[in-house]
């Protein structure tokens, strides 16, 4: 599948997948997106907290690296799982603009480093701040009452709707602590639907630049 690096209309870019006419991140903003959907919805919920985060889609790094960022401003000691089947290549890495679009540059090497670190291996980037990228299929995860976040950022319901099913979300409702919180960029009905089969509390707030709508689950 053709892939390219596009700019975003925040000056952030992504990956664009051209078959699928699908995005990494939001065209309408990837930083500003991130930054709304996990950070403002998902990790601030957890303020001088330890929080264990499962992020589905690892992908570009960007929501970690943001993650990582933010953690020390709320006083977070942060254990980062992120999930990826594909992980992008070096080239595509190195093209991402993240570190710059971010006034992160006493930062570069961190971001560099979470995209060379092996798969499946625990490592410390900071005193706070733990990652393990784990190169896996979504209903290949097992995890059982793990977490307190999860960042849902898988490719959207309209090029992959079994992304998006009752078995994935059963996944993730079993992986969370209980009071755990989901936080994704989608709004479609279905999608609500699926969350409060399997037994979520599902929120619908405000969405990110260019997207009206989002939704926020949480495991009761």
């Amino acid at each position: 599948m053709k892939r390219e690096i596009i700019q975003t209309l925040d000056g952030s870019t992504t990956i664009h997948l051209q078959e699928w006419d699908e995005c990494y991140h939001s065209k309408h903003g990837a930083i500003q997106e991130a930054q709304h959907v996990f950070i403002k919805n998902g990790l601030s919920l957890f303020q001088n907290k330890q929080v264990s985060i499962l992020e589905i889609g690892f992908g570009t790094g960007l929501n970690a690296f943001i993650t990582f960022l933010e953690a020390s401003k709320m006083n977070q000691f942060i254990d980062y799982v992120g999930v990826e089947a594909y992980p992008i290549s070096a080239e595509e890495v190195v093209s991402m603009n993240y570190v710059d679009e971010l006034n992160a540059s006493n930062e570069s090497a961190v971001f560099k480093k979470m995209h060379e670190s092996n798969w499946e291996e625990n490592i410390v980037l900071r005193d706070d701040f733990t990652l393990t990228k784990r190169k896996q299929f979504f209903e290949e995860i097992d995890d059982f009452e793990k977490f307190d976040l999860i960042y849902f950022d898988a490719f959207g319901y309209r090029v992959q709707p079994e992304l998006w099913s009752t078995a994935i979300f059963k996944k993730m409702y079993n992986a969370l602590k209980s009071n755990g919180v989901l936080v994704t960029y989608a709004a479609r009905g279905v999608v609500k639907r699926s969350m409060i089969e399997v037994g979520f509390a599902v929120e619908k707030l405000a969405g990110p630049p260019g997207k009206r709508e989002m939704f926020r689950a949480t495991k009761k």
